[in-house]
Parts: structure tokens; sequence; C-alpha cells
């Protein structure tokens, strides 16, 4: 007997009895339809880091101040006086360093007419534009020559600029006063949204770093340097970065660190592994429901071949051999499972959709994970519904046309 003959005597068979059909399949879908949901949500939650990750920098590396004791007590990570501006233009001749910027941080009262807001203050170079991948929606930048006179001038952040000038206001040219001192507003910075930790990118105002020194703070050290490395693999430029700011401020053999060196890789893989766990192990908790809607198949194949005794003797007394049975069987476990999956294929769909419209939940449904569940749900058929098959494939046709 042919293949699609088969499959249009299960097609008729599960046909007769449409409800019993639709409820077993129920647990397919269901358990197709969470793995896919859960899998989408797994995989937006990672896209979202990889996404905060590249708005973060390109290839970045951190370099910040360490800590420093007195009188025996460890003042902490942050509170050292050690990295200058020299150290930062050391790093540029560093093997597979791109873009260099010195910085240093505080926080002041912005006055812009009648308007006024506490932000960020961020000392910087005119690189951090290139590390960060950040562009301006108004005006330009500050130059080199902005930051050798350690000129008065700033670019606000979107949220600083609207804040004190209103939306879709171009404030280029307005002076704002910082501790009392003028600067010029040279230009406004594209919306860069959230950091990673949730804190808000564009409630800042960037200055010369020499600015901030010297008219803000009154200070000749930096709090930190960023780089961005010119290839994706930032481990050894970073390794590099330490070795020579070691050997800029003379630590020898095991004298600790006084600065820190993060990269990128290290801060996101920590959550990206956290996510790719959480997402595998809700996975494994939507597949029960697949072990469930399989052994939901398996015992109506049962009760099927239980009610079509008669049916299979009769057919085995005209010709069929057993062969034909099991694969009779099994290709309707088979159809049961694939038809199922195909519905939880789109009900998860439906509910990674939903999650990402009335949720506000980031999802992203693989191609890989639709050909997983799809072949899950094949072999699901295949094992569930081979020991039926084979139970009525062994029957003895003499009985089976006895049976009542």
């Amino acid at each position: 007997m042919s293949i699609l003959m088969t499959l249009r005597i299960a097609l008729k068979a599960l046909g007769r009895n449409k409800m019993r059909t639709a409820l077993t399949m129920l647990g397919m879908i269901i358990g197709v339809g969470a793995v896919i949901t859960m899998v989408a949500l797994g995989k937006g939650a990672q896209s979202t880091i990889e996404e905060q990750v590249k708005a973060a920098g390109t290839n970045l590396i951190n370099i910040n101040s360490g800590n420093f004791s007195q009188g025996g007590v460890r003042m902490g990570g942050g509170n050292a006086t050690t990295l200058t501006k020299e150290d930062a233009e050391a790093l540029r001749e560093v093997p597979g360093v791109q873009y260099v910027a010195a910085g240093v941080s505080s926080r002041a009262q912005l006055i812009a007419g009648n308007q006024n807001w506490q932000s960020q203050i961020q000392g910087t170079d005119v690189e951090l534009p290139l590390i960060r991948n950040w562009p301006t929606k108004y005006g330009g930048f500050f130059t080199p020559q902005d930051v050798a006179a350690a000129g008065k001038v700033c670019v606000l952040g979107q949220t600083v600029a609207e804040t004190l000038y209103g939306p879709d206001v171009d404030p280029t040219g307005q002076i704002i006063r910082v501790k009392n001192q003028p600067f010029k507003v040279i230009g406004v910075m594209a919306s860069k949204g959230t950091s990673g930790m949730g804190g808000d990118q564009d409630d800042t105002v960037f200055a010369p770093y020499t600015t901030v020194q010297k008219k803000l703070q009154g200070i000749q050290h930096i709090n930190n340097i960023t780089v961005s490395a010119s290839t994706p693999e930032t481990q050894p430029v970073a390794a590099a970065i330490t070795q020579v700011l070691r050997q800029r401020h003379k630590l020898v053999g095991t004298d600790p660190d006084d600065f820190m060196v993060r990269t990128q890789e290290e801060m996101a893989s920590v959550r990206t592994e956290t996510t790719r766990t959480m997402t595998t192990l809700l996975a494994a908790i939507a597949g029960v429901s697949l072990l469930v809607g399989g052994i939901g198949i398996m015992n109506i194949m049962l009760v099927s071949v239980t009610e079509r005794t008669r049916e299979i003797g009769l057919r085995m007394a005209i010709g069929a051999r057993g062969k034909d049975v099991l694969l009779q069987f099994l290709v309707e476990a088979i159809v049961l499972s694939l038809v199922g999956g195909m519905f939880g294929i789109a009900l998860g769909f439906g509910l990674s959709a939903a999650a990402e419209r009335f949720l506000q939940w980031p999802t992203s449904i693989p191609p890989n994970a639709i050909g997983m569940a799809f072949g899950f749900a094949a072999a699901t058929g295949v094992f569930f519904g081979f020991y039926p098959a084979k139970k009525a494939a062994g029957l003895d046709p003499i009985e089976a046309l006895r049976f009542e």
C-alpha cells in the first residue's frame, strides 16, 4: 500500500472522531506553543542585551581609577587620583587600540533662562562619539582645539536639551550656566535611551575634559579612560593596557593595580549567560507539556487499536501484512503530532506577539526553533505511536475477527 493511500486512510480515521482528535492534539499544541514562546522571550532578552552592549560602544574598554589606602583603610574603587591625561595618550600606542577618550565626571546645576536642571557633567575627548557610536542630532561635537584651550563649550544630551529648552528645539548657540560658569551650547546628541543598568544616558552634558578639570573641579587627574579596540577581541587589548599602565605607575611584582580595566564582554557575558540559563530552564519546563501531549497520543492510539480490532483483523484476512498495519497506525500518530505541532507553532507566534505588544517584552523567534519544534513533534509521534502500532500489527487475524 502506498504512502499516499496510507495517509488518506489515516486522515479519514482521524476525521471520524473530530472532538477526540482535537483534544488529543491539544497537549501537543500547548507544548509546542509554550516552547516557542519561551524561546522567543529568551532570545528577545539576549538580543536586547547585545543591542545595549553595541549601543554602549564599539569594542568598548573602560579604565577607571582604582582605590587607595589611608591609615590602613581602603577607600574603595574610584578614589585613586593616579590616572592622568598622559596615561590616556600612552594608550594610543598600545596595539589594537583604535580610539581613546580621557574622562572626568561631575554633577552640577544647569541654568538656562528661567529653567534649571541638575545633571551629570561628563568631561571627555573628541573621540567619544566614535567610541560610543553616538551621533549628534543638532550641531556638532567639540574639536581638539576646544580641548587644548579648555574652551567653555558643551554638547547636551537629549533629556537635558528637552528639559531646558523643550522638545524639538535646537538650542545650538545658546548659553547655559554650569556652576555659575557660562558655557556655549554647540550641539545636542541623538537620543541613546537607557543604559544596561537602567540609567538615562541622555541625561548628560558633554564638555572638554580639560574644561571640567580646570574650570569646574580644579584638579589635574582624570577619573576614567574610555578605549575602543580595533577588533572584537578586546581581552588581549585589555591585558596590554593593564601592562602599560602598571609600567607607567611603577607597579611591580604583587603590587595591586591602582586602576580597573573592564571590557563590555565581561559585563555582558554574565547577563547573557544568566538569560540563556533561564531560557533553557523555561523551555525545559514547557517541554513537559510535549511529553504529556505524547502520552496522550499514545493513550488515544491504544484506545483506537482496541476499537478497531475487527477492522484490523479484516484487513489482515484479505491480505494486509503486519508492516502495513504498523505503518497505518504510525502514520496516524505522526499526523496527530505534526498537525498539533503546526497549530502549536502558530500559537507560539501569537503568544510572542501578544507579549511584545501588551507586556512590552522584546521577542525573537529564531528559524531553528521552528524547525526544532516541528521535528520534536514528529519524533514524539513516532516514539509514542510505535507501541500502539506494533500492538496492532501483532494481532492474530482470527482472534481479531472474533473480537466483540
